[in-house]
């Protein structure tokens, strides 16, 4: 009994700790969020539907770009493409991520695999490399609150959607992007991160110039990968092993 009581407390104070790292992202992301919400019902989505789309997707950009192309009633196979688009990048993350939470049962691992975020990732990612194992309760802790929040504010967003003023005029839709690139550069002492992270910004931006967005996410991620695969690891002069 003693022993599971331990093991209990163990797995509450990871949680917790997860809860505390995943402050930044909750605040960061509420902006876009509330903007999801009021361009949802822009769009001719009720209040409901709105909070269900937030609730059974959960993905962020996928549901601007999804919601706003509904809104201009194109094709639905379109729309697919479009937020498949958005979304690839996850298929890698996934890909990266499922090494380190293998151990867990197949029910838990869907439920990690569905709140994976862009931050979820990188910081379970830095938690691994530097030895400690991606617990459930530490993983949970991280992601469920940036969910219920998401969700909950895109229901705000709808309901008081017509007084939520320009974010964008604010510049508070700059907070996610920069806490995200804080976290990316929490890996510039691995190999290649430098040509890596150059060659993907480099293809996003073209691609973005050229094919337009949200092509250029997917793609500048596929170039990233695409070196990391073709250049050998001691070529990139940055860092060292881990």
């Amino acid at each position: 009994m003693a022993a599971d009581a331990i093991v209990e407390n163990d797995a509450w104070s990871d949680f917790w700790q997860g809860v505390r790292l995943s402050m930044p992202v909750v605040v960061a992301s509420a902006p876009f969020a509330l903007l999801f919400g009021a361009i949802a019902v822009d769009n001719g989505f009720s209040v409901f539907e709105a909070f269900l789309m937030s609730a059974a997707i959960f993905g962020g950009a996928s549901q601007m770009v999804g919601i706003e192309l509904f809104g201009q009633h194109v094709a639905p196979w379109l729309i697919v493409l479009s937020i498949f688009a958005v979304n690839f990048r996850h298929v890698l993350y996934s890909a990266g991520i499922g090494r380190r939470i293998a151990h867990w049962p197949v029910a838990r691992q869907a439920l990690g695999y569905f709140v994976l975020t862009d931050p979820q990732y990188a910081v379970a990612e830095a938690r691994a490399q530097s030895g400690q194992t991606v617990g459930f309760a530490w993983y949970l802790g991280l992601g469920l609150p940036v969910y219920v929040f998401w969700v909950v504010e895109s229901a705000l967003g709808a309901v008081f959607g017509k007084l939520i003023p320009d974010t964008h005029a604010l510049g508070i839709d700059f907070l996610l992007p920069i806490y995200f690139l804080g976290l990316v550069l929490g890996f510039r002492k691995r190999p290649l991160w430098l040509p890596v992270v150059a060659a993907s910004a480099a293809a996003s931006i073209v691609a973005y110039k050229t094919v337009g967005s949200p092509w250029h996410v997917s793609i500048g991620a596929v170039a990233g990968v695409l070196l990391a695969v073709i250049l050998p690891p001691h070529h990139s002069g940055v860092g060292e092993r881990p």
